[in-house]
Formats: C-alpha cells, sequence, structure tokens
C-alpha cells in the first residue's frame, strides 16, 4: 500500500511541474500545500530515485515556416545488434525508441524542425540500416498531429511565425535543462560560447514571453519514468473507422480519451496511429472494449510495447 501511496504522491507531484508558465519553487510549493524546502527535498528525492531527470517543454508542432515534422520507424532487428540501437540514440531528433511485438521490434518517434533536416537525418538512418542483419524498415510519416504528450493540438491548430533564434531558445528549452529551470543568464551564454552570438538577456525573455503567449510553447514540465510512477503498460495503437470520411470526426472524439497521449493522422490503412498509456495491463482490454462500443471502429491493430529504450518521457497526467 505504501507503494501504491507513493506513486500516487510521485504523480501528484509530477502535475504540479506542468503549466503553462516557468517553473518556480515559491509559486509552485505553495499551489500543492508545501515549504519550500520540502518541495525541494521532494524534487531532489524524485531525483535520486530517478523518478525525473530535468525539466523540459513541449512545443507546438503548426510552426511557420515549416511545421514540425513527425516521423515513425519500424524496424526489424535482433538481440545482437546493440550497435544499431546505439546509432539510432546518438540522432538528436529522436524522441521516442521502443522495443516491441510484431512484425517489427523496434519503434522510432523522431521529431524533425524541417523537411530538409528530414532528409539529411533519413540518409543517416539508411546507412544504419544497411548495416542491419535484416535491412528490414518501413518509415511512416504523419498527416496532421492531433495530440502530442497528452496534450489536444484541437485548440493549437493556428500557425505561427518563428526565426532560427526563437528555434535555438525552444531547443535549449526543451532539450538543454537540467533539474532546475535554466535560466535567460545561461541561456545568453550558450548564445555567446556555443553559438558565438550576442544575445541580451532581455530580448531573450521577450522572445520567451512571445513563445508562450502565441502558444508556441505547449508547456513547462519534467520528464519522467512513467513506469516508476505507476503506468506499466504503454501501446501503439493503428485504427481503421468504417467510413473513411470520418477521421478528423473520430480523431477529435479520440482526443478526448486520457489514456491516449498522443494521435496521428498517418496515410496508411489504418489512418490513425495513437499511443496509449495504461496504469495496469489489464485496463488496455477495457479500454479497447469500450473503444469498440463507442466508436464506429471497423478494425484496430496493436503493438505491445516491451522496453522503452528511451526511459524518460513526459506526457499530461490526468
Amino acid at each position: 500500500m505504501s507503494y501504491i501511496n507513493d506513486q500516487v504522491e510521485s504523480q501528484r507531484f509530477i502535475k504540479n511541474l506542468s503549466g503553462t508558465t516557468k517553473f518556480i519553487v515559491s509559486r509552485n510549493s505553495h499551489v500543492i500545500g508545501l515549504s519550500r524546502q520540502t518541495y525541494q527535498n521532494k524534487l531532489d528525492g524524485m531525483r535520486d530515485q530517478k523518478i525525473i531527470t530535468n525539466f523540459t517543454i513541449n512545443i507546438n508542432p503548426n510552426i511557420r515556416p515549416n511545421n514540425l515534422k513527425y516521423v515513425m520507424l519500424e524496424i526489424k532487428t535482433n538481440p545482437k545488434e546493440p550497435e544499431l540501437v546505439k546509432e539510432l540514440l546518438e540522432i538528436s531528433q529522436l524522441r521516442m525508441l521502443d522495443g516491441i511485438i510484431g512484425d517489427f521490434s523496434l519503434f522510432a518517434l523522431f521529431i524533425f524542425k524541417s523537411p530538409e533536416e528530414y532528409y539529411q537525418i533519413l540518409n543517416t538512418i539508411d546507412k544504419i540500416m544497411a548495416k542491419s542483419y535484416f535491412k528490414k524498415y518501413q518509415i511512416i510519416e504523419t498527416i496532421k498531429v492531433f495530440k502530442t504528450n497528452g496534450i489536444s493540438m484541437k485548440k493549437s491548430e493556428m500557425s505561427f511565425d518563428i526565426d532560427d533564434v526563437d528555434y535555438t531558445i525552444l531547443n535549449i528549452l526543451r532539450d538543454g535543462q537540467g533539474i532546475k529551470p535554466i535560466s535567460t543568464y545561461d541561456i545568453r551564454k550558450i548564445f555567446k560560447e556555443r553559438l558565438k552570438m550576442e544575445i541580451s538577456q532581455s530580448t531573450i525573455h521577450n522572445r520567451i514571453k512571445k513563445l508562450e503567449s502565441q502558444g508556441v510553447i505547449l508547456n513547462y514540465i519534467v520528464n519522467f519514468n512513467p513506469k516508476k510512477i505507476g503506468f506499466k503498460g504503454k501501446y501503439l495503437l493503428r485504427i481503421k473507422p468504417k467510413d473513411p470520411s470520418k477521421y478528423n470526426e473520430l480523431a477529435f472524439r479520440l482526443n478526448m480519451n486520457r489514456n491516449i497521449t498522443d494521435l496521428f493522422r498517418i496515410g496508411e490503412q489504418y489512418g490513425l496511429f495513437t499511443i496509449v498509456r495504461v496504469k495496469e495491463i489489464e485496463d488496455y482490454a477495457n479500454f479497447i472494449r469500450d473503444l469498440y462500443i463507442s466508436e464506429e471502429i471497423e478494425d484496430t491493430y496493436t503493438n505491445f510495447v516491451v522496453d522503452e529504450l528511451i526511459s524518460y518521457t513526459n506526457f499530461i497526467i490526468s
């Protein structure tokens, strides 16, 4: 019982770490009813237990001049090819890499800044796969993002113009933070020392505020290990509706399901691709049963995730 209570408390704490504005200890601790010191101790303890790793953000895919490009990769491999996994993990655009049961044994999700970046990395992927034993892989390009990391895009379908400086700031906020949120001073230092660019703290601050107000920054959150807070099951689910003309209508209804963290339209026979998280394995059977009862669905295809090779991620906990 203590273990379950600890998981529930960890979920509550992680929910408190998520918001539309930057994390501030004094504000967040007040909301959850803890002193600053107790809150900080809890934060440090969750880091030491490897429940959480670092602060990050989620970025709205609808940005111009190019929408972020979500691309999936399915790979057939065998346990004697650890170097293949290692090389894939070195690709900075890789956001998810899972061992799965099915025709393929690995599933990867990449997010690219532009089509040009995608084609460049695709060449790298082709070279990696050329050295694999089976040389069997397939690429699935997404047509539309309906939901990402538990955040619905229903109210965020407008595209927003950003420049290279904005995108660099977004990248730093997403990938360059530790267990302590990064400051505008630190961001300025990265621009100066790594990128050889002079940009003032006030400019960085103003740009971040603009990115927040426009909805380009979807939320601030912390990366965590789902299994350590009670999410035991992860599934990749493809859905085929009875009426192909109702893909969008079905997607908007599925958007509301709290078990679905990610939802994409893809150009395949099963035109909706979802990532489903459940706390207990048996919960997935209930999820599928309810799906067929409540929706006009012709067929589904499921891959069970046996191993998350990128063990830390984030999504909205409801």
